[in-house]
């Protein structure tokens, strides 16, 4: 009896749930059998929204407006009522009367439900406790809400419905729309900063005989009509070199690129990245470009080069720090890589620090490995780590007085890899033996390392001038202008595991 009772207790809010939603059904067709359904109107003339009528009251005060939006609130006071209506920018109080909508408008107003979507045509004014509202004189039904919106107090805060649901989680949470708001304002800045430095954006193939570019695990596919396996690309880098070799000097992409690994707070299988390159010039151009790129972005969208993320004060007015990998690692680990001219000793001192590498790994291996155990974590302000190691840099042009490393940085902000960029290699010979040292990494099981681009090649020996370029990760850089601690926050449909497994 006692597992009887406790069943029928967990099925009664399932019940209560169902009557209500019941209930927005049978409103629904009362309208349509009273010929005013909702869902065959095809437009309504939206003269204002929220927010430009609370913040030019003095010049509205009096006027009529035309404003839509979803119901939020509801407070029915017999003949009259307020309600808020919520749109794009925000929330309008309204107060609509019996006397002055009609006797049946009114009926139909006090059916309406929280979630509904209406709109509302009226007079402009402030209520006796100074509130700027509208005076409504017509309401109309746009669309039946047929579901119910989460409790207006506790909110939406289960994290995994919010992602799953994002159409909710933005109605129910402001600062989640305010987020994507500046995530758009962030991409429109990039553009009109790359305009005015003579850059022209381009679009370049998503799916890809040949996923290359990047050290990472591409998704495969099969295209029928030619029978081919395909790949999702995994960078931006190849097709875009290819339009420097045809001529055009600077050219940059904004897109979905995919790879094929794991999530977490900074992963998600598909992101977006922008790659971006510059004829004639190398990576101090890129240094220079990037410096100047995220204080005109972090100016546009915040109004300000000091950004705080998770309590910590980042300065991108300064000039940004300058580091070689070796000196960043002698800084942080003590241990000097100048110092160090053999494999054994690089093993050796790896053995010493706990650092566990692979049979695989060479010199430069190593020296990465111990950037990213001790150092990363303390690239907090603005910070250019450069100069790696030719092993794991194989698009990368060699730094003539050294030719262990290449002319590469990558940019870091809280201890977060923000940027990757070259003095691009364009020496064909030499870029078709890093292929074949690519090759043979992947003979040894590497589903990461790249393989030979013949069309590349082909490309190169075409002829490629000096080249400086550089990839972004936008959904980094948003997470940090908008303070989000997840990249998920900054996705507005992430990848999520199938509710059916």
């Amino acid at each position: 009896m006692a597992e009887q009772s406790e069943n029928k207790n967990r099925s009664k809010p399932q019940q209560d749930l169902n009557s209500l939603l019941q209930v927005r059904r049978d409103k629904l067709k009362e309208l349509q059998e009273s010929g005013s359904d909702p869902f065959r109107i095809t437009k309504y003339d939206v003269t204002h929204h929220s927010t430009d009528v609370t913040e030019h009251f003095d010049t509205l005060e009096g006027q009529s407006v035309s404003v839509a939006g979803r119901i939020m609130s509801k407070r029915v006071m017999g003949k009259a009522s307020f309600c808020h209506i919520q749109d794009l920018n925000g929330t309008i109080q309204c107060y609509v009367a019996r006397d002055c909508i009609g006797e049946e408008a009114y009926k139909l107003f006090k059916k309406m439900d929280i979630g509904d979507i209406v709109g509302l045509k009226g007079e402009v004014f402030k209520t006796k406790t100074g509130e700027i509202s509208i005076h409504a004189s017509e309401i109309t039904l746009l669309t039946k809400s047929l579901q119910i919106l989460p409790e207006k107090y506790h909110g939406l805060t289960n994290t995994d419905t919010r992602y799953r649901q994002r159409y909710v989680d933005l109605i129910m949470n402001e600062d989640v729309k305010s987020t994507f708001i500046k995530r758009s304002k962030i991409i429109s800045a990039i553009r009109r900063y790359l305009d005015t430095q003579g850059f022209m954006e381009v679009e370049t193939p998503m799916l890809v005989s040949n996923a290359g570019g990047a050290t990472a695990r591409p998704f495969e596919t099969h295209f029928n009509a030619l029978d081919e396996d395909l790949r999702l690309r995994i960078s931006l880098e190849l097709y875009l070199k290819r339009l420097i070799v045809g001529g055009l000097e600077r050219v940059y992409e904004i897109g979905r690129v995919f790879r094929n690994e794991g999530l977490d707070t900074r992963h998600n299988p598909e992101f977006t990245l922008m790659e971006l390159y510059q004829a004639y010039t190398d990576y101090h151009g890129m240094m220079d470009l990037t410096e100047n790129l995220y204080r005109y972005v972090a100016k546009e969208v915040l109004g300000t080069t000091t950004i705080v993320y998770n309590g910590i004060e980042m300065d991108l007015g300064k000039p940004f720090e300058r580091i070689t990998m070796v000196d960043a690692v002698k800084k942080y680990a003590g241990v000097d890589f100048n110092e160090i001219k053999t494999l054994e000793q690089a093993r050796k001192a790896a053995d010493e620090k706990g650092i566990a590498y692979e049979q695989h790994h060479k010199k430069g291996d190593i020296l990465n490995l111990f950037f990213e155990a001790f150092v990363e974590e303390h690239l907090i302000q603005p910070t250019f780590l450069m100069d790696h190691p030719v092993e794991i840099s194989p698009l990368t042009k060699k730094k003539p007085d050294n030719p262990d490393y290449v002319e590469r940085f990558e940019f870091f902000m809280n201890g977060w890899e923000m940027a990757n960029a070259y003095s691009e290699l364009n020496d064909p010979i030499d870029q078709r033996e890093r292929f074949k040292a690519q090759e043979e990494l992947l003979a040894l099981g590497d589903e990461e390392a790249n393989r030979t681009d013949e069309d590349f090649l082909n490309a190169l020996e075409i002829g490629m001038p000096p080249t400086g370029g550089i990839g972004f990760g936008i959904d980094r850089m948003c997470m940090l202008l908008t303070n989000s601690p997840a990249i998920r926050d900054v996705l507005l449909f992430p990848t999520m595991k199938s509710l059916d497994k």
